[in-house]
């Protein structure tokens, strides 16, 4: 998805995500951006100054379930970092100070508008301290987990980082902060910053903030190509949908809650070349040989043949947005019909079909979709599906701090 709003960019071409598969050397692409259909790369613009701006989708869609969670932290994004070596807090505390000056989410509060809605509203001045504490008696795990606490939206910045001094050479920093402004890409492009601020080397200016996206969103819901995404995923979720029946070993609750907990596994080499085999053997990814393998098991489990997985895309179509952080990503319920009949590689061809289509469609924002099919609420379940298939596929960035 990135190569193609690159290719457009560079091009103004157009080129179908399908077409990357189909062509999957660069004669072969550059082929077939020779032949492509012009589309005049519109670059999304700053918005003009305002009191507060809209939210864009993925964010309305996060500010209703953290109203719903009520002062939980199912939404917060923690992550420790371990810090070997003499630390310098003036100089990591001017870093933070610098990343905040940058990013306009990691200044930004959410309000009601007088209709009810959410706006966001963007503030010059940031307050901002780095917190510094002592170890003490806890432990590493007890310090984390501490310092992890409900964020209130309306109260910026969504952002809070501390430093736990375990001895003189070893430190931890910590860092949370709430989905609504952040993403699983903005992790990493904020530890990168971070490493460079850090050691004192400037950033190139940023042309856009999150707001603009926000903005430039509004008019895109009023386009062509949000209706034609708006009919392919109606088409999609026709008629009577599936839900997903596991067989558990209590009766469900009556409202759905975040309690659980984790089965952790690693696939062996062999397994894991065979997968990769089967991929290439079928011109897939390995995404797509999973998410096929994953819902026969869901079919086997539950005896259906007709499947619907919900799967996180990163949500930035558009080469403007890379350098930018914020809430991109969006959901994708993706239908699958594994009927026991058929041979696992066609499958796997169907899987491939459906997949291929929804990233060609992946601009149409998921909670629209559950407000147009117009769902019975069920509150013991999520609206559309009951699992997910997540893969995570992001560069994991290292922090090198002199």
């Amino acid at each position: 998805t990135a190569l193609v709003s690159r290719i457009t960019k560079e091009f103004d071409v157009q080129v179908p995500l399908k077409d990357v598969f189909a062509h999957p050397t660069v004669e072969g692409l550059a082929a077939v951006i020779r032949e492509g259909t012009d589309s005049p790369y519109e670059a999304i613009k700053p918005a003009e100054k305002q009191e507060t701006y809209p939210v864009s989708s993925a964010q309305k869609r996060i500010y209703v379930l953290q109203q719903l969670e009520d002062g939980g932290t199912g939404y917060n994004m923690p992550a420790v970092l371990e810090l070997e070596g003499k630390l310098n807090p003036e100089r990591m505390d001017r870093a933070f100070q610098e990343l905040i000056k940058r990013h306009e989410s990691l200044r930004t509060s959410f309000e009601q508008d007088a209709g009810g809605d959410p706006v966001q509203r963007i503030h010059d001045e940031m307050p901002f301290t780095l917190q510094t504490t002592v170890l003490g008696a806890r432990t590493e795990e007890e310090a984390a987990a501490a310092f992890i606490k409900p964020f209130d939206l309306s109260q910026a910045p969504l952002f809070r980082a501390q430093i736990v001094k375990v001895s003189d050479e070893r430190h931890l920093l910590l860092v949370d902060m709430h989905h609504i402004i952040s993403d699983g890409v903005s992790v990493n492009i904020l530890i990168r910053e971070f490493g460079e601020l850090y050691n004192n080397r400037r950033l190139p200016a940023l042309r856009i903030q999150y707001k603009d996206y926000a903005v430039w969103q509004e008019g895109f819901k009023t386009g062509d190509t949000y209706k034609t995404q708006e009919a392919y995923w109606l088409k999609q979720l026709e008629g009577e949908l599936p839900v997903l029946d596991l067989p558990a070993d209590h009766a469900r609750p009556p409202v759905r809650s975040f309690a659980g907990d984790k089965v952790s596994f690693t696939l062996d080499q062999e397994v894991a070349s065979g997968l990769h085999k089967l991929a290439r053997e079928n011109g897939s990814t390995l995404y797509m040989v999973l998410l096929a393998a994953y819902t026969a098991f869901l079919s086997r489990l539950s005896g259906q043949e007709d499947i619907i997985v919900g799967s996180p895309i990163a949500g930035r179509p558009h080469k403007d947005l890379e350098p930018i952080l914020g809430m991109f990503v969006n959901t994708l319920a993706l239908r699958t019909r594994p009927e026991g009949g058929k041979p696992f590689v066609q499958y796997l061809q169907e899987v491939r079909e459906t997949a291929l289509e929804a990233f060609e469609h992946q601009d149409y924002p998921f909670e629209e979709l559950v407000d147009k099919l117009e769902l019975t609420r069920d509150m013991s379940r999520n609206p559309l599906f009951d699992v997910m298939f997540v893969l995570q596929n992001m560069d994991q960035e290292s922090l090198e701090l002199n």
